[in-house]
């Protein structure tokens, strides 16, 4: 399915793609994937990251009657079945777009992401530094399911509609990631594992749909402020109050649980919007078609 075309606006201009269209994605897998080497090392192998973690995670003490019912109802509701459905709606819809390209970059991504998750999970060693003898829940497999899902289903979308699926995402894979930490069943650098390795796998996704549209003509499409600016902002706020607030628990001996709490689930909203903010760069044409959006 091809939108007809449109007239020339100051976000859409023909191009020809160069080295930085294959380069910027697997730059982006590489970051990724060293960003979470570094979070497993200080938050898993350290006795101050361990501790920071595991106040934040303890501090869930969320007594607002309406939050809780959401983020009950959030965790609850992403099931197995939930999941593969959208992947399915997702595999089935590029294929309806005729871009097959896009329906097996969502395919790559999902199954990539949760597979890599689960073995990571149980292949990795957690030391006991914080004396409270947890396992290993590194990383958080309901935000990497989430957060996965909720890429594929962007990525094979049409343009015009990128940019408010990324939002309605971002909010959706925020309460996930912070639920599981208010329910205990992870602590925040689990949620923000989650996210690096989703992010990993996108970015690997888009280098295989850009490299299968590689030689055909093209255009740039910009992604819609309306996307990015409430990501931008929102990120850089949350990110100041993350810092401020986990070096706070960090240095301090008597900081009140909830404040915990709330400095991770800051934290966690930060990596979420950046990876949201990334990810809506890189779908705004991953392949687009001279003379409309596809």
């Amino acid at each position: 399915m091809t939108a007809l075309a449109s007239p020339a606006s100051p976000d859409t201009h023909p191009h020809t793609r160069g080295a930085g269209h294959l380069v910027a994605p697997i730059a982006t897998l590489v970051l990724a994937v060293a960003a979470l080497w570094a979070l497993w090392r200080a938050a898993l192998h350290t006795s101050l990251g361990q501790r920071v973690d595991t106040a934040a995670m303890h501090g869930a003490d969320v007594g607002h009657p309406h939050v809780v019912e959401v983020l009950d109802r959030t965790l609850n509701g992403t099931t197995l079945v939930s999941l593969v459905l959208v992947c399915l709606f997702a595999a089935a819809f590029g294929i309806l777009r005729r871009r097959a390209d896009l329906a097996v970059g969502a395919a790559l991504l999902v199954l990539g992401a949760n597979a890599t998750t689960q073995l990571l999970k149980t292949g990795l060693a957690r030391p006991d530094l914080d004396g409270t003898g947890m396992p290993n829940s590194f990383p958080s497999g309901h935000t990497a399911a989430a957060a996965s899902v909720a890429f594929a289903v962007i990525l094979v979308l049409p343009q015009a509609l990128r940019g408010t699926i990324a939002l309605v995402g971002f909010g959706y894979v925020t309460v996930i990631a912070v639920a599981t930490v208010w329910a205990e069943w992870h602590r925040p650098s689990d949620t923000i594992g989650g996210l690096l390795v989703t992010l990993a796998w996108g970015s690997a996704a888009v280098f295989l749909v850009r490299l299968w549209r590689l030689r055909g003509p093209g255009v740039t499409q910009r992604p819609s402020r309306l996307a990015t600016v409430p990501l931008f902002l929102g990120g850089l706020v949350a990110a100041i109050a993350g810092a401020f607030g986990l070096a706070a628990v960090a240095m301090l001996a008597d900081i009140p649980g909830r404040f915990a709490f709330l400095s991770g689930s800051a934290a966690v909203a930060a990596v979420t919007a950046g990876a949201f903010l990334v990810w809506v760069w890189f779908t705004a044409s991953p392949g687009a078609v001279k003379g409309g959006t596809k």
